[in-house]
C-alpha cells in the first residue's frame, strides 16, 4: 500500500523528462517547506560506484557503443540509485534525472516502482498536457539552458522520455506548468499536498 512507511520516506519526489522543472521546483518546494533538497543527478555517482559504475564508466561506454545501448547497460545502477536514494533520505524532497524512471528491463523498473510506492508523493511535471507542446517547450529549456536537443545518434531521448510509461507509472499525479515560474507552481503543488 502506497504510503504505508511514509514516515521514513521522502516527502516528495519529482519526476519527468529533462527539462522538465524539476531541479528548479524541488530547490522552491524545499525552501518553502525547510526541507532538505537531493538532486538524484548530483549526488548519483555516489550511488553508482556501489555497483559498479560511475560517470566516467558511462561515458567510455557511450564512445565505444553509442549512448542509448550505454543507457541500458546503466540501468542496474540507476534503478539501485533510486531505491537508495530513497531509502537515505527520509523527509526531503527529491529530484529524479529523466533517465531514472525509463527502463527496458521491466525488474529494474519494478525496484525502482517499489521503492517510489513507499513515498507520500511522487510528482510528474510536464509543460502541458499536450504531447507535442511539452516536447517543444521541453526541446526549447534543454537547448537554450543545456546547449542539448537531447537528438543523440538520431534517437531523441527528449520524446522517449516523455513517452515513456516508467515516469507515469510511479507517479501519484501528474502537475502541468505551462509558463509559470518555479515558486508559482510550488505554490500549487502544495496547496494539494
Amino acid at each position: 500500500m502506497r504510503g504505508s512507511t511514509r514516515s521514513r520516506s521522502p516527502w516528495i519526489v519529482l519526476v519527468g523528462p529533462a527539462g522538465a522543472g524539476k531541479t528548479s521546483l524541488g530547490r522552491e518546494i524545499a525552501a518553502v517547506t525547510r526541507r532538505p533538497f537531493i538532486d538524484l543527478d548530483a549526488v548519483g555517482d555516489a550511488y553508482y560506484a556501489q555497483v559498479g559504475w560511475n560517470m566516467d564508466r558511462l561515458r567510455e561506454r557511450i564512445a565505444e557503443i553509442g549512448r542509448l545501448a550505454a543507457e541500458h547497460e546503466w540501468e542496474p545502477a540507476r534503478a539501485h540509485a533510486v531505491a537508495s536514494v530513497v531509502a537515505d533520505h527520509p523527509d526531503a524532497v527529491i529530484a529524479l534525472g529523466a533517465g531514472h524512471t525509463s527502463y527496458t528491463d521491466q525488474q529494474h523498473l519494478a525496484t525502482v516502482r517499489t521503492a517510489l510506492n513507499r513515498c507520500r508523493d511522487v510528482v510528474r511535471i510536464l509543460p502541458s498536457a499536450h504531447r507535442e507542446v511539452s516536447l517543444t517547450a521541453l526541446r526549447r529549456r534543454c537547448t537554450t539552458d543545456k546547449g542539448r536537443s537531447w537528438i543523440i545518434d538520431g534517437h531523441d531521448f527528449l520524446a522517449h522520455w516523455l513517452d515513456d510509461p516508467g515516469a507515469q507509472l510511479v507517479a501519484t499525479r501528474t502537475i502541468y506548468t505551462g509558463d509559470e515560474t518555479p515558486d508559482r507552481t510550488a505554490q500549487r503543488l502544495l496547496q494539494h499536498s
